[in-house]
């Protein structure tokens, strides 16, 4: 069986995070979203989700490509994950690219898929906030 893993802060869950999920999935059997926890957004991201650990882990739990969501509290993490898990192949976004490449050390394929153009988190709420300003 060949597992993949993932990461991310998956908020305002959107066709954007689905298709990353679908095409991660493509890479193998079993597919883990390793999914930012609240304090490691705030902490380590300086960001805050709109909807809470808890909510953001049912949701993906309920997309058909995930297979397991296991909480991501550190950047340091994904090297272990790595191992705990026996992952194949780790998949990020190519907005991220040749950020995890040292991955590849310890033995799995490092893919960055490219990004949904015309949809993101960010954009969502940028024009979220632009109407209510109207």
């Amino acid at each position: 069986m060949k597992r993949v893993i993932t990461y991310g802060t998956f908020d305002l869950l959107h066709y954007g995070h689905v298709n990353l999920l679908r095409r991660a999935k493509e890479y193998g059997d079993y597919l883990i979203v390793g999914l930012s926890t609240d304090e490691f957004n705030w902490k380590s991201k300086h960001k805050k989700a709109y909807f809470d650990y808890a909510k953001r882990k049912q949701l993906l739990e309920a997309i058909r490509y995930v297979d397991l969501v296991i909480p991501e509290e550190s950047w340091d993490q994904k090297k272990t994950d790595m191992k705990k898990y026996k992952i194949d192949t780790f998949v990020m976004g190519d907005d991220w690219k040749g950020k995890f490449d040292y991955l590849k050390d310890e033995g799995v394929d490092v893919v960055y898929l490219p990004r949904t153009p015309e949809i993101s988190t960010t954009q969502i709420k940028t024009d979220l906030n632009e109407k209510r300003g109207k």
